[in-house]
């Protein structure tokens, strides 16, 4: 073998082993929760760690029943603003799951293996 040959079967294992890791850091997203808040945690979002909404939590606080219009307008902005806070941190922890297995392949995935 010569020393620029790549080994077919070390590549093999190493692509194995990723993979593993890979559904191993995807169940582990599946699994996670992550809440976003607004309005001081007056709307409270709960997602997966894919970013899947679980749950949304609004204080009755925030109603007026005096103000239908603009308590609908509120809440929806707020619910808007916790559901975004709460994928902001889902994708915080995906990068923190799945970075090191990218940096694994090279830093750019498949596209840094020789012959991709």
């Amino acid at each position: 073998m010569n020393p620029g040959d790549v080994n077919l079967q070390q590549l093999l294992e190493q692509a194995q082993l990723v993979q593993q890791q890979l559904v191993s850091a995807q169940q582990e997203l599946n699994d996670a929760q992550v809440e976003g808040s607004a309005g001081g945690g007056l709307v409270v979002a709960t997602v997966n760690g894919s970013g899947e909404l679980l749950e949304l939590t609004i204080d009755p606080k925030v109603i007026d029943a005096s103000a239908p219009e603009e308590t609908a307008e509120t809440v929806a902005d707020l619910v808007i603003a916790a559901v975004r806070d709460a994928v902001r941190a889902a994708s915080e922890l995906q990068q923190e799951k799945l970075g090191p297995l990218a940096q694994g392949l090279g830093g750019g995935g498949l596209g840094q293996l020789p012959g991709f």
